[in-house]
C-alpha cells in the first residue's frame, strides 16, 4: 500500500476499526512490556532535585535505574505498568483510527492523495484526541505510582497508592475529577507534537523506500525495514517537545493547590526550574525518553504492520475500516 495515499491497491478496503484495534493493541501491549522500565527512569529522572543541592551530582539514567533496583528490586522499573496496559488498547485504537479519519478528511477528494501537510495535521490531531480521551488520565496515575519511592521486597514498606486502580481511586477520593486530567493542555501539546512529527517522518520515509524499491510500491515493506523507519521517527518526536514533557510530569506529579490556575502552575514550575536548576533541567531523562520512544515507536509499527497483515489476509479480515498507513 503506497505511504501518501487513503485508496487501497485494486480497490481493496482499508483496514477496518476491529483491525485497528486488535493490532494496535497488541502492539502496543508488547511495546508497554518491553519499554517501561525506560519510562519509569525517565520520570525519576524527570522529578529529581539533586542538582539544587550544593556539591550534589545529577545522575545519569543508568545510575538512576541502577538505583532504582538496588533499593526497590527490579520489580520497582515496571511501576505504573497497570495503568499503562490498561490503557494502552484504546489510546492505540483511538491514535490509529483517528489518524485514518483526519488524513481522509485532509486528502485529495479526487486522488486520494495526502500530502506531507495533511499528514503532519492529522498526525497532530490523532495526538491531540489520544490524549483528551486516554493518555492524560493514564498518565496522571502511572506517575503518581512511579514517583513513590519504596521498596517493593519489603511487606512493611506500604505506599500511599498499592496499584493503578487504587491509585486512581484515591485520587479520585481525595483531590476529584479534575485531577486526573492535570495537565491535559501540556499532554495534548506533547502528544499531539509527538503524533505529528511521529506519522510525517514515517510516512516519508516509508514512500521513499517504497520508490526505491518498485517491488514494494504496493505493498508492506519488510520488517526489518519498517522497524528502522519507526526507530528513527520516533526518535524524532521527544527532541522536538523535552521540555514540553517534564513540566508536564511535575505538573501531574502532585495535588493542586487552591486558588492556584494550571497556566500560574506551569509558569511557576518551568521559572523554579530554571532559576533552580539551569536550562538542562528541561531536557531531564532526554536520553531515556528517546530510548524508550523510539523502540518503541519501531516495535509498534513493526507488530502492528505485522498483525494488521496476517488479519487482512486471514479468513477472520474484518472489513468496513479505513486505515492506511
Amino acid at each position: 500500500m503506497s505511504a501518501k495515499n487513503v485508496n487501497g491497491p485494486g480497490g481493496k478496503k482499508p483496514a477496518s476499526a476491529a483491525t485497528n484495534l486488535i493490532a494496535g493493541g497488541t502492539a502496543g501491549m508488547i511495546e508497554a512490556l518491553v519499554c517501561h522500565p525506560l519510562d519509569t527512569i525517565k520520570v525519576r529522572m524527570q522529578l529529581s532535585r539533586r542538582a539544587r543541592a550544593p556539591g550534589m551530582k545529577r545522575r545519569g539514567f543508568l545510575t538512576t535505574g541502577r538505583e532504582i533496583v538496588r533499593k526497590e528490586t527490579p520489580l520497582a522499573l515496571y511501576k505504573g505498568l497497570g495503568a499503562v496496559m490498561t490503557g494502552i488498547v484504546p489510546k492505540m485504537a483511538i491514535r490509529f483510527t483517528s489518524y485514518e479519519w483526519y488524513k481522509q478528511l485532509l486528502a485529495d477528494k479526487e486522488t486520494g492523495a495526502v500530502s506531507g501537510r495533511s499528514t503532519f495535521f492529522a498526525g497532530l490531531a490523532a495526538g491531540v484526541t489520544e490524549a483528551v480521551a486516554v493518555v492524560t488520565p493514564m498518565e496522571v496515575i502511572k506517575i503518581r505510582l512511579q514517583a513513590q519511592y519504596h521498596s517493593m521486597a519489603d511487606p512493611l514498606d506500604v505506599p500511599k497508592y498499592r496499584n493503578a486502580a487504587h491509585a486512581l481511586y484515591t485520587v479520585l477520593r481525595e483531590e476529584g475529577f479534575g485531577a486526573i486530567y492535570r495537565g491535559v493542555a501540556l499532554t495534548a501539546l506533547r502528544q499531539g507534537t509527538n503524533q505529528a512529527v511521529n506519522f510525517t517522518a514515517y510516512s516519508e520515509f516509508k514512500s521513499l523506500l517504497q520508490q526505491w524499491q518498485p517491488a514494494y510500491h504496493n505493498t508492506e515493506l519488510p520488517s526489518y525495514q519498517t522497524m528502522l523507519i519507526g526507530l528513527v521517527s520516533g526518535a524524532m518526536g521527544p527532541l522536538s517537545n523535552a521540555p514540553i514533557d517534564t513540566i508536564k510530569t511535575r505538573l501531574q506529579r502532585t495535588p493542586a493547590r487552591e486558588g492556584e490556575t494550571a497556566i500560574s502552575r506551569v509558569r511557576a514550575i518551568a521559572r523554579d526550574m530554571f532559576r533552580q536548576e539551569g536550562f538542562h533541567a528541561f531536557y531531564k531523562g532526554i536520553t531515556p525518553r528517546i530510548m524508550r520512544v523510539a523502540p518503541g515507536q519501531a516495535v509498534t509499527f513493526t507488530v502492528y504492520e505485522y498483525i494488521k497483515g496476517k488479519l487482512e489476509h486471514s479468513k477472520m479480515a474484518i472489513e468496513g475500516g479505513s486505515y492506511e498507513e
